[in-house]
């Protein structure tokens, strides 16, 4: 069993031959009174691109810069005064690497994984791990969704899948767990926004399911968010709780600007394509305010929990990529090595305060709190289990971590600040073949087939655009991180680039 797994002494065999959670407590399959879940995730949304400060100063409060100010989010920011936001949130420099950590609670890794899955052929690249996984999560693999299920929730995907390629299993939610899908396949962008172009019908990225809006004004955003309060509708008269996955295909290319919010940046003196952003970025904070608001008009807001986060790193149209700029002040941006490609925001609030509720009782959420500890995109599957006592396989190894005493404002002991990223494909503008490491304030990164700079080591709490490379003048703690992230790779079998004769190329300790 993996040594970082949550599970261990957490789950016991009941008498019946089921297991019974942490709690002791058994419930029914058809319990309504079990928490609602919404996992939001945006795609290409890095830390920065929010009206919301995600960093904080000297001090530990909440920091504004200047993209905070370009960004409007008001319903961000009104979530975030509900519950926690993290400012070190991590998760892969690629799309579909996180969206697979999320369902299966494992790090990239692990599961190998570890590149976006091109639609038709496999994209490993040139010194690519030949067995990387590019199909995807398949019908037996056990998944978050899953697990909900078998407690009784209704699963619900909405929006952006990309779990596997076309004609595979990962192609399709509903077997992968969920109940209902709305909008996703194996396409990793729309092949168009709008309604009268028919969500992109006419391309080889069309948005599937989605017939009753094409030939109308209807911005995707706006469709996905309709058809998510369908089905929460659906799950409550059936009297279930409800897993809803709504990821919206926002806020990825093509920049099709949101009609709807244009106005507001057209005096900007941004370009069009910045511009088209931001209103990507608008449009889908009002999903995320309409759908607070149905559950509040519906009655269960109170019973809902609410995970917000991006999938990588930002792809604002405002710098390259390995510079400062659509994620200043952190570097680089999605795709990229540096921290812009890897951090992301994450809220996490009940959708209305109630203390009297029974599991607001048992994951009481600090309103408006900012935390420094270390978190990742595959800590939702332990958190979201162990909230609903949703049994996992003893004999499954899970990468994440319990967040739960950090969300309620308590410290946490046992919890680990550290991520490990892991990229052993080519991508472009020198973020190509590497492996980072985040541990406490330190990061090392190692290029595998880089020879002129294979090592960087950055103190990213007091150097967050990792401007100093201090490889060469702290040799010790260089090879103290690159011992750990060794170790960890080596923990979760990781695959590695391979070199002219296809031999596996491992990195080397200094």
């Amino acid at each position: 069993m993996n040594r970082r797994s949550f599970l261990k002494g957490c789950f016991a065999v009941g008498a019946a031959g089921s297991l019974a959670g942490c709690s002791g407590e058994f419930y029914s399959k058809n319990n309504p009174k079990k928490p609602n879940i919404v996992v939001f995730l945006v795609d290409d949304m890095g830390l920065m691109d929010t009206s919301v400060p995600m960093l904080a100063d000297e001090n530990g409060n909440p920091q504004c810069h200047p993209l905070n100010d370009w960004y409007r989010t008001p319903n961000m920011e009104r979530l975030a005064e509900q519950g926690v936001r993290f400012s070190n949130f991590y998760a892969h420099t690629v799309c579909s690497p996180t969206r697979v950590s999320i369902m299966t609670g494992q790090n990239s890794a692990r599961h190998r994984t570890t590149n976006w899955i091109n639609l038709h052929v496999n994209n490993g690249g040139k010194n690519g791990p030949p067995k990387w996984n590019w199909e995807g999560i398949t019908k037996e693999d056990v998944t978050l969704p899953r697990l909900l299920q078998k407690e009784g929730y209704r699963t619900i995907h909405i929006g952006k899948a990309h779990f596997g390629p076309l004609d595979y299993e990962g192609e399709e939610p509903l077997n992968l767990g969920f109940d209902a899908n709305i909008a996703g396949s194996a396409i990793g962008h729309p092949g168009s926004y709008y309604g009268k172009a028919n969500y992109g019908a006419n391309t080889d990225r069309p948005v599937p399911h989605l017939k009753d809006y094409w030939g109308t004004d209807t911005f995707l955003t706006e469709a996905l968010t309709l058809e998510a309060k369908k089905r929460i509708d659906t799950a409550i008269a059936a009297k279930r709780p409800f897993f809803l996955h709504m990821s919206h295909y926002a806020v990825h290319a093509p920049f099709h600007s949101d009609p709807r919010f244009a106005a507001n940046y057209a005096n900007s003196g941004k370009g069009a394509r910045a511009q088209a952003f931001a209103t990507l970025i608008e449009g889908m904070d009002k999903s995320l305010g309409d759908l607070m608001d149905h559950l509040e008009a519906k009655g269960v807001a109170d019973n809902t929990l609410i995970f917000f986060l991006g999938d990588n790193g930002s792809d604002a149209p405002l710098g390259g990529y390995n510079d400062i700029g659509s994620s200043a002040p952190l570097r680089g941006r999605k795709g990229s090595k540096w921290e812009g490609g890897i951090r992301v925001p994450f809220i996490a609030a009940w959708a209305k305060s109630n203390p009297k509720n029974k599991w607001q009782k048992k994951m009481p959420i600090a309103a408006g709190r900012l935390r420094s500890e270390v978190g990742a995109c595959y800590d939702l599957f332990p958190t979201i289990a162990d909230l609903v006592n949703a049994p996992v396989p003893a004999d499954y190894p899970v990468d994440g971590q319990i967040l739960t005493k950090l969300l309620v404002g308590q410290s946490d002991p046992e919890h680990r600040d550290e991520f490990l990223s892991h990229y052993p494909h080519p991508r472009k503008k020198e973020n190509n073949y590497f492996s980072s490491y985040r541990r406490g304030k330190w990061k090392v990164r190692y290029e595998y087939l880089n020879d002129s700079s294979r090592y960087g080591l950055f103190d990213v709490e007091n150097d967050p655009s990792e401007s100093t490379n201090l490889a060469s003048e702290n040799p010790e703690k260089l090879k103290a991180m690159m011992q750990a992230m060794v170790q960890e790779l080596q923990s979760q079998n990781a695959q590695y680039p391979v070199d002219g004769q296809g031999k596996e190329v491992k990195p080397v300790i200094p």
